[in-house]
């Protein structure tokens, strides 16, 4: 189970999305060439895995048709799984079946019921929390205890994958699904508790809505995807500082860079011990 990389940092996923309209790019690698044009880059900037998705999953998203999906999907997974690691971004099993098939090893699955995929194929699998649908998620979500609930439904899902024979499962706590600004902050400041359920965290932070809304101007704009960047590193690098063991971002050269800062410290003190370098500065 691939929990860091041979650099010794966290995993780094790189978001391809295959749609015309993405919230953070807006349809740039909508195209197929485009598409893989976008992939080789992000594997040159030090993507451990590339994600692959066909579908929007943003806040009011429309549901695509499998056929249109499979279409937009399947080039793509066929020309990037001879160089990198490949996921698919997908709620749909057909889509899910034949992306593996085209050599995808990963099943990131908003949804959190994709498992007999991932079971029947012995590829890795991503359960992600949703609350409700892309259409209605953000709808005033309501939680008692949203970490807790997070948790505690991740835990069945994953333990439903485990019992089907899944050997490689990741938990999500689905940031922006189905959650307002105080949830998604409250789910990173509890980040621990995912972690201590024993299964590898992968957290997706990137260019979302609340950091937009949270790093709003004085006159109250939400800053736009383009402008989250700052945001984006500083919600990836805590998250990995937390201890999870993956995330999935659109700047993904940054983000190796982080990863790696925030990984060398702990390999440090872990094979040293403790510290005798006294330099403060250079």
């Amino acid at each position: 189970m691939p929990e860091a990389s041979t650099e010794g940092r966290a995993l780094v996923m790189g978001i391809l999305n295959v749609t015309p309209d993405s919230f953070s790019d807006g349809g740039t690698w909508f195209e197929t060439e485009s598409a893989i044009r976008r992939g080789h880059e992000m594997i040159a900037e030090g993507a451990d895995i590339v994600d692959v998705g066909g579908e929007s999953s943003r806040p009011g998203a429309v549901e695509v048709p499998v056929e249109e999906e499979l279409r937009r999907v399947v080039p793509v997974v066929e020309a990037l799984s001879p160089h990198v690691r490949v996921s698919v971004d997908t709620v749909k099993e057909p889509v899910a079946e034949a992306a593996v098939a085209a050599g995808a090893t990963l099943v990131n699955d908003v949804s959190a019921s994709l498992w007999p995929v991932a079971a029947r194929h012995g590829v890795g699998w991503v359960a992600m929390h949703r609350k409700g649908t892309p259409a209605s998620m953000q709808d005033d979500p309501r939680y008692d205890d949203v970490v807790a609930e997070v948790r505690d439904l991740l835990a069945d899902r994953a333990a439903a994958a485990r019992g089907a024979g899944v050997a490689e499962i990741w938990i999500d706590p689905g940031i922006g699904f189905g959650k307002t600004v105080d949830h998604n902050l409250e789910l990173l400041a509890r980040l621990g508790v995912l972690v201590a359920t024993g299964h590898p965290v992968l957290v997706g932070t990137s260019r979302k809505a609340f950091l937009g809304k949270l790093a709003a101007g004085p006159g109250g704009e939400p800053l736009a995807p383009s402008e989250r960047l700052p945001g984006s590193l500083a919600t990836a690098t805590w998250a990995l500082q937390q201890g999870a063991g993956m995330v999935r971002v659109h700047d993904v050269a940054a983000t190796v860079q982080a990863a790696l800062l925030v990984g060398r410290p702990a390999r440090i003190r872990r094979d040293a011990g403790p510290s005798t370098d006294t330099e403060v500065g250079s």
